[in-house]
């Protein structure tokens, strides 16, 4: 378990974060700029001492104020990457991952040279120099820099931030793949859901220097802290389901979540794959009676758990479809005109095309 209790205050910014989450696995740190998600993981480094507090990773504590611990940073076995790479401009990629062993220095070496390379893509660039990668590149480069000084944890702040929306499409697939194949525990600090989304076991909201919510993924995205920061266009709950076969005529491959199932566009998922999929509450649309002749692939029948106020002029449905729960938002009109209420028995239709399904293979999945 990572258990983390602490206090820092910095002039009139006061960071009171608390939570444990299982290890291995990916803990996010979501939030808005600002709200303390980087204060956090330097306290958990060492590079910031809490005022007060106790941190500790799978037994060996890092930090307890009241019993006088305080490991230095480089006593914790722990790996950070930054949003800015932070490579040595003057080292070849090779000398750069190469500094990373040599800060390995006791600890076992697990995670061994080629394997780092080879899981991170990096074998075409190690005789070349930082200034000569993509940003995506020199962020993989530095990820491999980090496991080689075989950290307990691993800390990522915000690493995809500085990239661009072609790089970040790069170098997601690689952060997957270190969740899935390693067990390490991880915590990575993001402002993009989407990012959570793909990558996260366990998520803690930071609000204005608090843990405002944490959780797993699926009941975190039902989350009133979580939907006070993502706002209206990425609201939505987050279903898990199994991948089936692909559909040769339609494109399109069905995921059994629940007693449901959805048709998505992801050609690439192989039958028997866990899957998250995001159901975007814009995207949705109610019905009270059963729709027909329609060109949404989507048409599952639900029954609304609840209706919460969105606003002065919206609503949120609450709907089970067959174990899992979709968010929809309604209008105020549209929920007077359609009575709609609690225990009501509806349609849920969603337009295949706007829905993504995330592999999620990783350790301690909601």
């Amino acid at each position: 378990m990572l258990d983390v209790d602490v206090r820092k205050q910095r002039g009139a910014f006061v960071s009171e974060v608390a939570f444990s989450s299982a290890t291995p696995g990916v803990t996010a740190l979501f939030g808005r700029s600002g709200c303390g998600k980087t204060t956090t993981i330097n306290m958990l480094a060492g590079l910031l001492r809490p005022d007060r507090g106790r941190i500790s990773i799978d037994g060996t504590v890092l930090f307890d104020a009241a019993q006088g611990v305080d490991l230095a940073a480089e006593e914790r076995g722990i790996g950070y990457v930054f949003q800015d790479s932070r490579l040595f401009p003057h080292l070849r990629v090779r000398d750069n991952l190469r500094y990373g062993e040599r800060r390995a220095r006791r600890r076992p070496h697990r995670l061994k040279f080629d394997d780092v390379v080879g899981l991170l893509g990096l074998a075409t660039l190690l005789q070349r120099r930082p200034a000569g990668l993509s940003g995506g590149e020199r962020q993989r480069v530095a990820i491999g820099r980090a496991l080689l000084a075989q950290p307990r944890l691993l800390l990522l702040d915000e690493p995809l931030a500085a990239l661009d929306a072609p790089r970040r499409a790069e170098l997601l697939p690689y952060l997957e793949g270190l969740r899935d194949r390693l067990s390490l525990p991880m915590v990575f600090v993001s402002h993009q859901f989407e990012e959570v989304l793909r990558l996260a076991n366990h998520v803690v909201v930071i609000d204005d220097g608090r843990v405002a919510d944490h959780g797993d993924v699926v009941s975190m995205s039902q989350s009133t802290a979580l939907r006070a920061i993502v706002g209206t266009e990425s609201l939505g709950t987050v279903v898990e389901g199994i991948a089936g076969a692909l559909d040769a005529a339609s494109g399109l491959t069905q995921i059994q979540v629940g007693r449901g199932q959805l048709r998505v566009e992801a050609a690439a998922l192989r039958p028997g794959q866990r899957v998250r999929v995001q159901l975007l509450a814009r995207d949705l649309i109610l019905a009270t009676a059963e729709p027909g002749s329609l060109s949404v692939r989507n048409i599952l029948p639900g029954t609304i758990a609840r209706m919460e106020p969105d606003g002065e002029r919206a609503w949120l449905a609450f709907t089970d479809i067959g174990g899992a729960l979709a968010m929809v938002r309604v209008t105020d009109d549209a929920r007077r005109a359609l009575a709609l209420a609690a225990g009501q028995r509806v349609w849920v239709l969603i337009k295949a095309v706007s829905l993504r399904g995330h592999v999620f293979s990783g350790p301690g999945s909601a």
